[in-house]
């Protein structure tokens, strides 16, 4: 398949990476000699300079032939021209534009034909609504969910008085009493597939299969306290922060968001009424005490810069706010987050990249691709939601029986709306959705993949 990658922004550069690991043939356009000479010494592409939107530009990237344009230039009204251009000069063409300002929601949801796209991707909502579900389990690192929300992975990091610190993975039914299935552990930067002989030490990041239903159990036998959360503090005032906002006053959580332009303050006190928009430095310790920091039940960190992050998100840890939540855009040290204690992280590029090869997978398998892809374990892991049809082998099979690739690990079966964590005597059948565990440098483009 061939791509045309419009944009060698962060989310440009990681769809490049992604895609080219899968086998896809890239093109890459951006405006900047500079960043496409730095792309085409780190990555086999071809580099196209020039202004995305321009058909001459298309033009000399080959349109005429690409099956997929994926616009992510920095401006929403550049990559929708550049998607209507494409689309113009080949009507067979699959677009994919990157839109980030809220007013074009509606007005792109209804003209969607007209614009030409076949998907519109918003890392800034999709980070918002990621943070929305981690604020309802306190407990949790993250979150990721399949079988339309009956089925979830989540990361939790054994503490030192936890009863799992020291215990083996053969004894954890015993420990949580309830039914869930380790997928994956990360210690420090290195990722592992355990067997139940594994032992779990302090500072684990464990990667857990659960039906939706059996996480509060979950956290409640490991002692971690969840109740709702009333008292939020965002801050940062950017997109993210606007669209957290806005969802959690709707379901009557009390919202405070800080943000240091005057100007910025003003337009979100217009949009959001029901929210408190202080005008204030987050970064400022006197400043968090002030607006009673200690008070509150979540610190969300979403500023437009990591360092600044970080450090509003360590100022909530030593005052011991019960959740707190990091928005980090560079994730390049897998360790950050043990060695900080910044929280969860949340990165909205990476959100982006994932539903974005969710899409380029389903194209290139029309029959049998993935209903859902997430990354985890620092992009190390992939977790895959496939619905079985008529071409799915072994069904019927007891798993036990089968043979399954290296690295590969069947973690949950859905059958009419029940999740199951199987075991060795399970099996899957046609209409099934089966959540597939792997290792990301293992590429599944269809669910018969997974067999040795």
């Amino acid at each position: 398949m061939k791509i045309v990658i419009a944009g060698a922004g962060k989310v440009g550069v990681m769809l490049t990476k992604k895609l080219l690991a899968e086998g896809y043939e890239i093109t890459l356009i951006d405006h900047t000699q500079q960043v496409l000479d730095a792309c085409a010494d780190r990555f086999d592409v071809i580099g196209v300079y020039g202004n995305c939107a321009s058909m001459n530009t298309l033009l000399e990237a080959d349109i005429k032939k690409t099956d997929l344009l994926i616009a992510v230039a920095g401006e929403d009204e550049i990559n929708l021209l550049c998607c209507m251009t494409a689309h113009g000069i080949n009507p067979n063409i699959h677009t994919i534009a990157r839109i980030r300002n809220p007013e074009y929601a509606d007005q792109l949801y209804q003209m969607r034909d007209t614009f030409a796209l076949s998907l519109i991707v918003n890392p800034e909502r999709q980070a918002a609504m990621e943070i929305e579900r981690l604020l309802k389990y306190p407990g949790f690192l993250r979150r990721d969910t399949f079988a339309k929300g009956r089925v979830e992975i989540v990361e939790l990091k054994v503490m030192e008085n936890s009863v799992l610190c020291d215990a083996a993975l053969s004894s954890l039914s015993d420990l949580i009493k309830c039914k869930i299935l380790v997928c994956a552990v990360r210690r420090g930067s290195v990722v592992y597939a355990p067997d139940g002989n594994f032992v779990m030490e302090k500072g684990d990041h464990l990667y857990v299969t659960a039906a939706s239903g059996e996480l509060t159990k979950l956290l409640k036998n490991l002692g971690v306290i969840t109740h709702k959360v009333k008292r939020v503090i965002i801050c940062g005032g950017g997109k993210v922060g606007f669209y957290l906002a806005y969802r959690l006053s709707k379901t009557g959580t009390q919202v405070e968001l800080i943000e240091q332009r005057r100007e910025r303050c003003i337009e979100l006190a217009n949009y959001l009424p029901e929210v408190s928009v202080v005008n204030g430095d987050a970064s400022n310790q006197m400043f968090l005490e002030s607006e009673g920091i200690e008070q509150c039940d979540a610190l969300v960190a979403l500023t437009s810069f990591d360092e600044m992050n970080m450090i509003i998100s360590l100022y909530a840890q030593s005052y011991q706010v019960e959740q707190v939540i990091t928005k980090i855009d560079h994730t390049d040290n897998p360790t950050i987050q043990d060695i900080l204690g910044l929280g969860s992280l949340v990165n909205p590029k990476e959100l982006c990249c994932n539903q974005i090869v969710r899409y380029v997978r389903a194209m290139g398998n029309t029959s049998g691709a993935a209903l859902a892809v997430h990354s985890f374990a620092e992009g190390q892991m992939e977790a895959l939601e496939f619905r079985l049809d008529d071409e799915a082998l072994h069904c019927g099979e007891p798993l036990r029986d089968l043979t399954l690739r290296k690295n590969v690990l069947i973690a949950c079966i859905t059958r009419h709306g029940r999740p199951v964590i199987p075991d060795g005597n399970a099996s899957f059948e046609k209409d099934d959705t089966v959540v597939i565990v792997t290792r990301a440098d293992i590429v599944l483009r269809q669910f018969n993949d997974i067999f040795a």
